[in-house]
């Protein structure tokens, strides 16, 4: 079963497959959210799935962007995030990953994914992926032009059970080959005896997930870290802000610690 977006889909409004937030924010960070959204657009149906399954976390990451937008504001801090599910494209991938466009989510097989050629793929690229990374861009570029102090973080949610493997940790920070912003911020987490806290856990950038950190912060030099929040953690929205309230001193904190801007 392949569906493909319709070339004479109704005149309707479309939300934008990304968006800004905060953009003149004075603050030291760019915030992104990769998986900010469940949201099929039109010329998809349902992708073959169950309302229950688009609610899922197969399709986004929920919690994720209100903690995002907290973020932002205690920070002053932009915040670009995608506007799209995951389950059409994964902002979070290289375009040549072969789960860019999953055909299977965890244990969920998606019938619309199935058999896609490569008109639709590069459609679905064009769509999302790459608006996503165009508006980080645009973003960042200014903010080095204006010389403002700029350090990349994600924010992301995952399930307590994959694969039918509990999760232990609350959160977990995730980093490549620059630690100066983990180090301090996992030292501070860890100083609260209520969390169990992940290094690299439960992902790390060997598991593919590091592409949207890697691309505008790594390779520009600029300190990166993607935060990973357990989804059970941030299911109200006063849990949300509870948590953007823990973690924007945290940043703050370890920002200083490291020294700034430069990688």
């Amino acid at each position: 079963m392949t569906l493909q977006a319709s070339d004479t889909a109704p005149d309707v409004a479309v939300p934008p497959p990304v968006k800004t937030l905060n953009e003149a924010g004075t603050g030291p960070f760019v915030l992104v959210c990769d998986h900010a959204s469940n949201r099929v657009p039109p010329g998809y149906g349902t992708l073959g799935l169950s309302e229950a399954d688009l609610k899922a976390h197969i399709a986004w990451d929920p919690g994720a962007l209100g903690v995002a937008q907290a973020l932002s504001r205690l920070t002053n801090s932009p915040l670009v995030h995608s506007n799209i599910s995951r389950l059409i494209i994964d902002c979070n991938r290289d375009t040549s990953a072969p789960d860019l466009i999953p055909p299977v989510s965890e244990l969920t097989v998606v019938p619309g994914n199935q058999g896609l050629d490569e008109a639709e793929r590069e459609r679905r690229i064009a769509l999302s992926h790459t608006p996503f990374h165009a508006a980080i861009d645009a973003l960042i570029e200014k903010r080095l032009a204006d010389g403002r102090q700029t350090a990349i973080i994600s924010i992301h949610t995952y399930t307590p059970i994959y694969k039918g493997i509990a999760r232990p940790w609350e959160i977990g920070l995730i980093y490549d080959t620059d630690a100066s912003l983990a180090e301090p911020a996992l030292a501070a987490l860890k100083a609260d005896a209520g969390l169990t806290v992940g290094d690299n856990e439960p992902y790390s950038p060997a598991d593919g997930v590091y592409y949207t950190l890697k691309h505008h912060g790594q390779d520009r030099g600029l300190k990166s870290l993607m935060i990973e929040i357990r989804n059970n953690e941030v299911a109200t929205p006063e849990a949300e802000l509870e948590w953007a309230e823990r973690l924007a001193p945290v940043l703050m904190n370890a920002l200083e610690a490291a020294g700034g801007q430069d990688a």
